[in-house]
């Protein structure tokens, strides 16, 4: 991957969210019960949990998709009601317009935030850059493989400058080698954004490399993660301790 030598946007300010309450489907039973979770200014909160057990509804519910069924959610301290430009949502699926090049899928959310042609050029062109596909910017999503295609998609989640992002298995589909190298662009990038991240997985040690805590949906608990981030301390005694404590939990 080239080096990512673009200046960096100017640093947000991340949200804080708080989740009281049962969440899930109206009309339906609660998926998640007792739900009681604050996510701290510009951390990066990994999620956790056996498959069905409501990982994507609490995400749903943070980014204003869903209301919870009885309790509140906010962000800094006001509720949630609706989708907002301050927090972007990233999934598996990278949710790429087909019919639009690369540079403009990134630049779709500035453009929708009412900035103007040069600054959404400007913008996209920098985080292009520094997600390594400055040389791809004229391509459709066809023409790139599906990490390629995700770190498109990151681009644009970040580009407009986002106060918080909530992430869905977004490399769930990714071969190993890809998926290790988004991890690591991922942390780089949001070093500079400083943004709150909500990260759903079920890969336990994605959750331990990329979190600064690891909340585990089965069993209401959240787990401090030690720093620094580093592929090399997967092997340490304390990573394999809450690496066991993790996969318990499931």
């Amino acid at each position: 991957m080239p080096p990512l030598q673009a200046p960096p946007s100017p640093p947000t300010t991340g949200a804080s969210l708080r989740l009281r309450g049962s969440l899930g489907r109206p009309a339906d039973k609660p998926v998640l019960d007792a739900v009681d979770l604050d996510v701290r200014p510009g951390e990066v909160l990994t999620v956790v949990g056996p498959s069905g057990c409501g990982k994507s509804t609490l995400l749903r519910t943070l980014a204003g998709l869903l209301p919870p069924l009885t309790g509140t959610v906010e962000q800094d301290g006001h509720p949630i009601t609706r989708p907002d430009a301050t927090r972007a949502l990233v999934f598996q699926d990278d949710a790429l317009l087909p019919w639009r090049t690369v540079r403009a899928n990134v630049e779709l959310p500035l453009s929708i935030r009412g900035a103007t042609r040069a600054e959404r050029r400007r913008t996209a062109t920098d985080w292009l850059e520094r997600v390594g596909l400055a040389e791809h910017a004229h391509k459709h999503p066809h023409q790139l493989s599906g990490g390629q295609r995700q770190r498109v998609q990151l681009a644009r989640a970040l580009a407009a400058a986002p106060r918080a992002v909530l992430m869905d298995e977004p490399f769930g589909a990714l071969d190993a080698q890809t998926r290790a190298e988004m991890q690591d662009l991922l942390v780089t990038v949001l070093a500079d954004s400083r943004a709150t991240v909500v990260f759903v997985t079920h890969d336990v040690d994605e959750a331990l490399h990329l979190g600064d805590r690891v909340a585990l949906l089965a069993t209401g608990e959240l787990i401090d993660v030690p720093h620094p981030r580093s592929r090399s301390r997967s092997r340490t005694a304390d990573r394999s301790a809450l690496r066991r404590r993790i996969l318990d939990s499931l």
